[in-house]
């Protein structure tokens, strides 16, 4: 994921903006980390480079 992208995703429960915080970074891309929620702090995961905004009740249901 490119940082950037902060710019225009937000979180998808309450539309506030996400606070980023990044475990590893490759030649500006975020690889892995967490977006946190501003408003009601709902965290989802970035992995492999990409954000996982789905709501957190869908995330298991989900396929790989």
């Amino acid at each position: 994921m490119k940082e950037d992208l902060m710019e225009i995703i937000c979180c998808p429960l309450d539309k506030h903006d996400l606070d980023l915080e990044v475990t590893e970074r490759d030649d500006g891309e975020i690889l892995s980390g967490q977006l946190t929620c501003t408003e009601c702090s709902e965290t989802f995961p970035i992995e492999d480079g990409i954000p996982n905004l789905l709501p957190p009740d869908m995330r298991d249901e989900a396929p790989a």
